[in-house]
């Protein structure tokens, strides 16, 4: 999933791409309203992320233009701003939603899976609700530990990619390596299902 990301702080800007990028999406960043022009001249995007107030524009300036060049890629805006006046005009123009300064980047996150990613996985004889947080197995829901059901969710988002260590120790409660093997086995012995360990890259589930 490629994104453009619109943020004039550079510290922020940098931060939110690197984090976006470590969940398997592709991020062009751009500082200012004239660059992310540029970007959506010559590329294609499957979500746009702009902040509102720029230094040479504004981001609800651009998604106007954008609708107007019938231009129908999805769009958060990111945001300083609460009134009702200026949230108003954004869903107007065809944002899908908006996240308010400041937030954690795992919050945008939810927000970004919760409007593309689709609802159920069905993998064998387990099935994983992704909007509920419901985990099924032969139809019915299964409690495997919170540790091992964020490990086991982020693996099957991933399905049939390989998951590296440095993402699947964002699910752990302490990094270490143990912690990981003892999630993945109890994952394996309890939804009985085949993870493979990549040696020097990751974990995956593969595609049946």
């Amino acid at each position: 999933m490629k994104i453009l990301l619109l943020e004039d702080d550079q510290i922020l800007s940098d931060s939110l791409a690197d984090f976006l990028e470590r969940q398997d999406y592709d991020v062009d960043l751009a500082l200012s309203m004239e660059e992310a022009e540029n970007l959506t001249f010559s590329n294609t995007y499957d979500l746009y992320l702009l902040d509102i107030n720029l230094p040479d524009g504004s981001g609800l300036d651009l998604l106007k233009a954008l609708r107007h060049a019938e231009d129908t890629t999805p769009t958060i805006f990111i945001t300083a701003l609460s009134d009702m006046d200026t949230l108003s005009k954004s869903f107007k123009l065809g944002a899908m939603d908006y996240i308010k300064k400041p937030f954690n980047p795992m919050e945008l996150l939810i927000r970004i899976d919760a409007k593309f990613v689709q609802d159920k996985i069905i993998h064998q004889h387990i099935e994983f609700d992704q909007k509920a947080n419901v985990l099924r197995k032969d139809g019915k829901i299964i409690d495997i530990g919170n540790v091992p059901y964020r490990v086991f969710t982020t693996l099957i988002s991933r399905r049939g990619e390989v998951v590296t260590k440095d993402i699947l120790y964002e699910c752990l409660d302490k990094i270490s390596d143990t912690g990981l093997r003892v999630a993945i086995t109890k994952i394996k012995q309890k939804l009985e299902i085949d993870i493979k360990n990549i040696r020097g890259k990751g974990y995956i589930i593969e595609e049946l």
